[in-house]
């Protein structure tokens, strides 16, 4: 999907830019996520903290990757996509199963949430010439909405 600045994608090429993004945090593979995304990047959190650059938001991400929360996998719910805008609005469910995460968290978040569990999110996304330029994530509230069990990987 590199198109040149001044040629739109179309709204298939948009969708499969996101499915496959996607796909990549569900491979586990950070690499390829920071492939998407433009050297002057922005991602704000769904805290709230706003990443700037690769280097940031490569941080940002690290702890996901590093399975601090778990094996995490990203299911698309929902995409509304402005190809002439470059922009795509992204619905999904984060699942969580809670495997070797380090410390007392494990016994903590089994104990509040069971092995497996997930919530609901949104992410914003600005694409300019086949890069992701902007990545913002919505969650209801400071600490996701979670559900109990259902999960399957």
């Amino acid at each position: 999907m590199d198109a040149p600045e001044n040629e739109r994608p179309s709204r298939q090429a948009l969708v499969e830019r996101v499915l496959a993004f996607t796909e990549a945090f569900n491979r586990e593979d950070l690499d390829a996520v920071m492939g998407f995304f433009a050297p002057d990047a922005l991602y704000v959190t769904f805290e709230g903290r706003h990443c700037r650059g690769l280097a940031q938001v490569r941080a940002a991400f690290e702890p996901q990757f590093q399975r601090a929360y778990g094996r995490i996998r990203f299911l698309t719910d929902d995409l509304v996509v402005d190809a002439d805008a470059g922009k795509v609005v992204l619905s999904w469910r984060c699942q969580h199963e809670l495997v070797a995460l380090p410390g007392p968290r494990q016994w903590l978040y089994r104990l509040a949430y069971g092995k497996h569990f997930g919530w609901n999110g949104v992410d914003v996304l600005h694409w300019e010439a086949g890069r992701l330029k902007e990545k913002r994530t919505y969650a209801r509230t400071g600490l996701p909405r979670v559900t109990r069990g259902g999960m399957s990987f």
